[in-house]
Formats: C-alpha cells, structure tokens, sequence
C-alpha cells in the first residue's frame, strides 16, 4: 500500500474496495476459499439496468439510486486511470475496472456487518456464514455480535427467542425500502414503519422590522407513513402524523383549541385535508396507474422497480383516501 500513500485523503473504506478487487484476483489469497464462494453479481439497486431506471424515473428511488451512482463514479474517476498509470503491475487495468470497483462496494455494503472485537473495538468485517443472515421487520438480533475470546467464536445475543430449524433473522437498520434497494437488493416483505413519504413544507416567517420585510426561509421535512400502520383513523388525526397536521393547521390559520365551537373544528379539519387531498392526488396521478406487466419475464431489476413503485403507490393511495374518509366523516 506504499503506492498510496501520496493518495490525498483516501479513506480506509476506499482501501478496503481496492485491497477486495484485488484479493478477488488473487490465485494466492489467503482468503481464495471465501472470494469463491460470493457472487458474480449482488443485483442491489446500484447495478440497475436502464429499464429499471425507467420504470422509477419520478420517483424518490430514482433520485436516490443515481446520487449514489454518481458519488461512487466519483469515488473511482479519482483514482484511475491515475493509479494504473502509475503503477500498472499493481492495480492492473483488467483488474481494478469499474465494474469490478462497482461489485467491491456492493459486497461491502450488502454483505459487510459491524462486531465487537475482543478488543472491545467495534469493526466493520466480512463474515463467511453469518454474512448470509436476512433482514427482518421483527429480526431476532437487534445487536452487534461479539468474539467471544474464551470459545474463539462470534456470538449473537437473541433478542427473541428462534426455534431450531427456524430461519434466524437480524436487523440491517430501521431503513426504508428505497434504502435497502439501493444498497441491499431487495424490500421487506412485511410492512415495514420506515417506509415513508417525505413531505418538504415551507416554514418561512415574515418579520417587520420597522423599515423592510425580512424573510427568514426554512423548510420542514414531514414522513408520512401508510394510513394502515396507525390504530386511529378517525378525527382529530384521521391516521395522519400529528406533526404534520399541527403543521398546515397553524399554517392555514384554522388552530383549534378547547374553546374552539365544534362547527369551527370540523370546518378547520376541512382544511387541511382537502390541502392534504391536493399535495397527495398529483403525486399518485405522477405514478401512473398500476403496471399491467409480466413480471415473470421480466428482469429481476425491472420486478423491483416495479414492486417499489406498487408500495409507493400504496402509500400514497392511503394517505389520499384516509383523507376522503375524513371528508366524509365531516359531512356526515
């Protein structure tokens, strides 16, 4: 690794990608037996082909999914062709290619799971097995394993109890799918609370100072959850987030409190749904309508694009008609 020394601000992960694209060659390595058993492809949302990318264009995951792209592009036109030039007999063209730097990173990010050491020092490692474990909504392991010095082994803590012969699940983070797309290739198939809907709204404040009008301009960031997570859907959150709600109330004007006559109320929850009903409408008219396509033709980056775009569908649908249940809820 001398011949990165006089790399400016390489990071320990970045050396990490080059030292597995390498070991991955390696006829000699003492980690042959492992590099052979992984994959040629990891199929995460970072290897989506362009059909898949089309399927999301508008979408959250989109955006997502081309920022990473591009920062790990990024990551990779800093240090070749340059590393190559310098040093072809180390970091070989055919070896340290972009694709091959593109399945380092997906390793990494899909497989990689962080430990407590003996040591007592927390590490992010690859671990043969234990790296195969899937993730859970409701996972079994909720901690970091430890080696345990004593049995020279790597232990997990169950946090629930798992049967013998049950599939032991633990927990990648609570992330929402377009997160575990990108970086892990699949989503939950049970709901999961951290899919969400991120609601950019203005929290701009007017104030006089006597001579100009100033502008203090800030946005808030609301998550809206599916309407069927929450055990309430009728009045004063119709299985809305209250934060949200609060929000558009103080800026529609129609606060409410004890005092407040009931007609007053009702027609201040009016309100805010029907502004609800049109910031959400837009954004599932934006998706179209579900896709009547032959997803056991199809390309397996293509079926999760689709099926992301069915849970954003799904989302966005109860959101819409939790409102129009409230609506009518009012009329009644």
């Amino acid at each position: 690794f001398l011949a990165l020394k006089d790399v400016n601000s390489i990071s320990t992960e970045t050396m990490l990608l080059l030292w597995s694209m390498r070991e991955r060659h390696n006829p000699s390595s003492m980690f042959k037996m492992f590099f052979e058993t992984l994959p040629s492809n990891f199929n995460t949302g970072l290897s989506f082909g362009i059909d898949a990318l089309a399927a999301l264009e508008g979408t959250l995951l989109f955006d997502e999914l081309m920022q990473a792209r591009q920062h790990l592009r990024q990551q990779y036109d800093e240090l070749f062709p340059m590393l190559s030039t310098k040093f072809p007999e180390i970091f070989k063209q055919d070896i340290f290619s972009w694709d091959n730097f593109l399945w380092a990173c997906e390793l990494w990010y899909s497989n990689s799971m962080m430990v407590v050491l003996s040591s007592g020092k927390l590490t992010t490692c690859l671990i043969p097995v234990a790296g195969l474990m899937n993730h859970s909504v409701t996972p079994h392991i909720l901690n970091y394993g430890r080696v345990d010095q004593a049995t020279k082994s790597l232990k997990f803590p169950l946090s629930r109890p798992c049967e013998a012969g049950a599939q032991c699940f633990l927990s990648y983070g609570k992330h929402p799918g377009s997160h575990l797309i990108t970086f892990y290739g699949f989503l939950p198939r049970e709901d999961n609370p951290y899919d969400v809907i991120p609601l950019d709204l203005d929290t701009s404040v007017h104030e006089e100072d006597g001579t100009a009008q100033s502008v203090s301009t800030s946005v808030t960031t609301h998550m809206v959850r599916g309407t069927w997570l929450c055990r309430s859907r009728g009045p004063p959150t119709y299985g809305l987030p209250p934060p949200l709600l609060s929000h558009l109330r103080a800026a529609l004007n129609c606060d409410h409190n004890e005092s407040t006559p009931e007609a007053d109320i009702k027609e201040n929850d009016r309100m805010v749904l029907e502004t609800l009903v049109s910031i959400f409408t837009p954004m599932l008219e934006g998706l179209g309508e579900a896709d009547d396509y032959n997803r056991e033709s199809a390309s397996w980056d293509v079926v999760l694009a689709l099926d992301y775009k069915d849970l954003q569908r799904r989302i966005i649908s109860s959101i819409v008609t939790s409102c129009g249940s409230g609506l009518a809820m009012l009329d009644s």
